[in-house]
Order: structure tokens, then C-alpha cells, then sequence
């Protein structure tokens, strides 16, 4: 049996949706986002000088992506400004192609201009790629960031325990404020 592109796309998202039962809580979010601040800024010394120059940080310690033939991703995380956690919020997305298996990365978006977190913070709903582009920052020579890269309002850097992780895209993804 095929089914239908719409409700293939509404069951590999709610594959990855917890239910609210499921979901972290605040303190466990926070508890998440600080584990996750401390392996991206071991893995890289300029994301932390980096992350001192923005605005406003979202990070989200683990976003889960799976798929077989129709793919998805889910992941909660925190908005820090000024170092103390502004607002919650969820990311996720849905895919259609080949794939098949399971992944988790942790994501950190810093806004580097007061205008893009204003714009950040006042939307509904905020779709990577369309309401801002995120650029993907990359290690070069000597664990530097590209300085193309640091010129931009906001920076994206995705990694995991094993480091950062290359050619990723956050595009598509829709990312909508947390309601507990």
C-alpha cells in the first residue's frame, strides 16, 4: 500500500514528536543545553570566542532525525540572551527521498545582530532558510572559523559528542517557541 505524500509526511512527523508525557522538561532542557555549550566549546575554542560576540543563543542538545523513505526531526532547546535562558523552543522538520536510519545531533544558532534575534524572538513560527539563512560555520586551518563565516547575522554550528559534523543544513526547519 503507497500512501498518500501528506499523510506519509504526517506520520514520519509524529514518529518523532513525543508525546507531552515524554517531552523534557525545563530544568532538563537547561541541564541539556549546558552539557551541550560545554562539548561544542571543547571541540572548538573560536565557537566560544564566537558565541561571546552574539546576541542571543539557540541550542538545542539533541535533535533526533530518522527516516525510512520519509524522514523527520525533533528536537527541544533553549534561547539564551545575555547567558540566561530567554525562551524554549522545538525544532523539527519533515523529508521525503532516500534515507533510511537514525541520527542525533545538538545544534547552536547564534545571532550575531540585535535585528535577527528581534526578528527571531517576535514570530510565530520561524523556518530556517526562509526567515533567516544560517550559516554553516566549518573549521579551517588551525581550528579557526572562517572569517566569511563570522561576518554573517547568524551562525549555525552542528556537532555531537564526536565533534562537528560537515555539510549539514538546518534549511526547512521549522522552529516554534515551547508551550508546557
Amino acid at each position: 500500500m503507497i500512501l498518500g505524500l501528506p499523510r506519509a509526511l504526517l506520520i514520519a512527523g509524529l514518529a518523532l514528536v513525543p508525546p507531552s508525557g515524554l517531552a523534557a522538561s525545563f530544568a532538563e532542557i537547561d541541564a541539556r543545553v549546558r552539557e551541550a555549550l560545554a562539548d561544542l566549546y571543547k571541540t572548538s575554542p573560536a565557537a566560544k570566542e564566537l558565541a561571546a560576540k552574539a546576541r542571543g543563543m539557540l541550542v538545542f542538545p539533541r535533535i533526533i532525525q530518522g527516516g525510512a523513505g520519509v524522514g523527520a526531526e525533533y528536537g527541544e532547546g533553549a534561547l539564551l540572551v545575555g547567558g540566561r535562558t530567554a525562551n524554549y523552543y522545538k525544532i523539527g522538520s519533515a523529508s521525503i527521498g532516500f534515507q533510511l536510519g537514525v541520527q542525533e545531533k545538538s545544534v547552536a544558532i547564534l545571532f550575531m545582530d540585535d535585528a535577527e534575534l528581534e526578528r527571531f524572538q517576535s514570530s510565530d513560527g520561524w523556518m530556517a532558510g526562509v526567515d533567516g539563512s544560517i550559516a554553516i560555520a566549518s573549521l579551517g586551518a588551525g581550528e579557526s572559523i572562517d572569517t566569511e563565516t563570522t561576518r554573517k547575522p547568524i551562525v549555525g554550528f552542528v556537532f555531537s559528542n564526536k565533534g562537528l559534523m560537515y555539510d549539514l543544513t538546518l534549511e526547512g526547519s521549522k522552529i516554534t517557541r515551547l508551550k508546557k
